[in-house]
């Protein structure tokens, strides 16, 4: 990061990072020592996950069916998975809304934006791409607080 600039794009980074032999030893990560190197998701993921499932929203109703708070947070800005690609999926489940489509706040700014429904709620956040703690901590922060309060995002913009 010469010059204090801040260079988004971190997946050089992250790649040399996870792949440190003590990093992974403190990650407890690669216990079983696969034959290739880590990598951000890349051609990798389907060469080796091919009996990985290709949607999550079995799964989600699965979790929802057993009781569980489900949580699908988007940054609004994501190019890897857009947040209009989330709302199709999450609207394929099919689930009655308790709380329709309203902004949240930080300091008295929008977020993002929130709707509740029957087992789930989806949360964007403002400004973020694919990694939103590293795009908007703040926001990230009051999202998993408010997550592990077990309430709604903040609708008056009286967090501080």
């Amino acid at each position: 990061m010469a010059g204090g600039s801040y260079d988004p794009c971190t997946e050089s980074y992250s790649t040399v990072y996870y792949n440190r032999p003590e990093v992974q030893r403190a990650l407890h990560a690669n216990l079983t020592g696969i034959n290739y190197p880590w990598a951000t998701c890349s051609g990798l993921i389907i060469a080796n996950w091919g009996d990985s499932p290709r949607s999550v929203l079995p799964i989600y109703k699965e979790l929802i069916a057993a009781g569980l708070r489900i949580w699908v947070f988007s940054g609004d800005t994501d190019s890897v998975i857009p947040l209009t690609s989330t709302r199709y999926s999450i609207d394929a489940l099919g689930l009655p809304t308790t709380t329709s489509w309203y902004p949240w706040y930080d300091k008295k700014q929008v977020g993002g934006w929130s709707q509740v429904y029957e087992g789930l709620t989806l949360v964007t956040v403002r400004g973020a791409g694919h990694e939103v703690p590293l795009h908007r901590p703040r926001q990230a922060l009051i999202l998993f607080q408010q997550f592990l309060k077990g309430e709604p995002m903040p609708k008056n913009g009286t967090v501080a």
